[in-house]
């Protein structure tokens, strides 16, 4: 069994900002321990973390591929989002959106712990959320979302384009509703952060792929290029690379999303600039862009999505370019005035959605526990899943476990290829052609 990598770009701006950090060892030889963990991302980082508050007497291992935040964890937006997440949010049953909305706030107020008790430098901020419309059909989807929210019964408000500008520096969009329970972070800075603050009976191996894992009586024992790790126990915060273990084979979908940013902006061109700093926005129509400006001075611009069934080799230099291209549109479309201002990086991550939009929370087989499949909103989802996930195979109970055990379930399986590649490339395109006018 050879399980595929994750072949991330060398380009995400999140990661390159950070200062130099050393990497903690690569697994050598043979070890023993009591649980071992997959993946040191969002998802995986609270599994072992969880795991070591729990059962403080236990030996945990935890793997990653590569160096941690230079994967799917350290690309994102670096959006917290308390809300339940587009699909989810139209679900019929309030008490499920309640159940996620329960769930999403315990993680950031478990975030917000850690970065205060570790002073964990990350631009971590309590700005709230602005979800933005540039044209009708963005307006429409808008009008739907304020329907939505008012079934929630969360706060939120109606900001007009001209109060728009203010903030965004732009007179691009015709309106957003701002909800205030988004946080914003410096992605990269947090997941490493929080490696680096991992408890004492917690040992992390960067750079340590898993290559095959089999069963010897009790106990897994997985593989890498120098040495192997068996426990009883094996946890998987691996999100779309589940599938490479051999579970949920044909019901995840990889799919990239790719962002560029400026370097940080001179003090002339902030005063061209003349909006705010330090605000989000997502937009109304789901295929649209995503908007930033960081607390460091730079701009984001978020859009464009691709079906990656390689992860990053499916994605070529020439198509990167082609899409740097349109990031460099979208953004001097919005920011005419500083047109000169260049992209210092181009970057992609890849995630998993799943076609019925279902997160997978639970065991995988005897000693195997998984949660995967965050259709997304890897932040806020990745962490209560993992907390969750090491109290289940710890057989704990809770009022939490039980809650995302309810708005959990089976992913849906995929048709085989090349069907499944021919249908998702056509719903992308689709997307992009209707979605133009917000782009």
């Amino acid at each position: 069994m050879m399980i595929h990598l994750p072949h991330d770009d060398s380009e995400c701006g999140w990661y390159q900002a950070l200062a130099p950090r050393t990497a903690c060892p690569t697994l050598h030889g043979e070890c023993q321990a009591d649980y071992v963990v997959v993946g040191a991302g969002f998802a995986g980082l609270a599994i072992a973390r969880r795991l070591a508050e729990q059962a403080p007497e236990a030996r945990i291992a935890l793997l990653d591929a590569q160096c941690v935040g230079q994967g799917a964890s350290g690309r994102n937006s670096g959006f917290v989002i308390d809300l339940p997440h587009k699909f989810a949010l139209e679900h019929p049953d309030p008490a499920h959106k309640q159940k996620i909305l329960g769930l999403n706030r315990f993680a950031i107020a478990r975030l917000e712990r850690l970065i205060e008790n570790y002073a964990i430098e990350c631009q971590w901020s309590a700005t709230g959320k602005y979800q933005g419309a540039v044209g009708e059909r963005g307006l429409a989807y808008l009008e739907h979302f304020e329907s939505l929210m008012r079934d929630l019964g969360e706060p939120w408000h109606s900001v007009d384009g001209q109060q728009l500008a203010s903030v965004l520096g732009t007179h691009y969009y015709q309106r957003a509703i701002y909800t205030p329970g988004c946080y914003l972070m410096q992605p990269a800075a947090l997941v490493c952060g929080m490696a680096d603050a991992l408890p004492e009976n917690v040992t992390l191996y960067e750079n340590s792929a898993v290559r095959s894992l089999n069963r010897h009586g009790k106990n897994w024992t997985l593989y890498t290029d120098r040495g192997s790790v068996s426990a009883p126990t094996l946890l998987l915060g691996t999100s779309i690379f589940t599938r490479e273990f051999g579970w949920l084979k044909n019901r995840l979908l990889p799919v990239m999303t790719f962002a560029s940013w400026t370097r940080p902006l001179s003090d002339r061109e902030l005063q061209r600039y003349g909006g705010q700093f330090n605000w989000g926005l997502t937009p109304a129509d789901h295929a649209g862009t995503t908007l930033r400006i960081t607390q460091d001075r730079r701009i984001m611009i978020r859009n464009t999505y691709k079906y990656v069934p390689r992860y990053g080799s499916s994605v070529r230099d020439d198509v990167r370019q082609h899409i740097r291209r349109d990031h460099r549109h979208a953004f001097e479309t919005r920011y005419p005035e500083l047109a000169e201002v260049p992209f210092s990086h181009t970057w992609g991550g890849t995630y998993a959605m799943s076609r019925n939009f279902t997160n997978f929370f639970g065991k995988l087989d005897e000693g195997v526990y998984a949660c995967a499949c965050d259709n997304g909103v890897g932040a806020a989802w990745g962490t209560v899943s993992g907390t969750m996930l090491a109290d289940l195979a710890l057989g704990q109970e809770s009022t939490l476990l039980a809650d995302i055990q309810a708005v959990t379930g089976m992913p849906s399986r995929n048709p085989p290829e090349p069907l499944l590649g021919l249908g998702v490339r056509s719903r992308i395109r689709l997307a992009r052609w209707q979605s133009r006018g917000e782009l």
